[in-house]
């Protein structure tokens, strides 16, 4: 549990860590547009979840059919490992969606979207 100055601090580095990531994966996952978290951090990191985001729900499925899957795996755990967060099944803690679902769905609307999705 981390108290409010360091959740704060935590907050930065992890952000500037997953935006790295995001950085790196946008050549290398064709339709990827962006990545959010979500976290409580009375309960961090087990509570950590890291949404991917895609533009089509066809871009999600041909990502998550090939190596997607495994580098958005593999870019998330380095970015744990940056801000020194110990997560054993990284796998636990992804998500994946897309902009076209979220437009259809929730109009666009990406807070309510992400509150309605079950957390960990």
């Amino acid at each position: 549990m981390l108290d409010k100055k360091a959740s704060r601090q935590m907050e930065r580095r992890l952000t500037q860590a997953l935006t790295k990531a995001c950085e790196t994966a946008k050549p290398l996952l064709p339709g990827f547009a962006w990545l959010t978290h979500l976290v409580d951090y009375h309960h961090f990191p087990e509570s950590l979840r890291v949404v991917w985001v895609f533009e089509t729900q066809t871009d999600m499925t041909y990502a998550l059919k090939g190596h997607g899957r495994r580098q958005m795996a593999e870019l998330t755990e380095a970015a744990l490992f940056e801000v020194g967060a110990d997560i054993a099944d990284i796998d636990a803690h992804l998500d994946v969606d897309c902009e076209e679902e979220c437009r259809r769905v929730h109009g666009g609307d990406w807070e309510r979207r992400l509150a309605t999705r079950g957390r960990h």
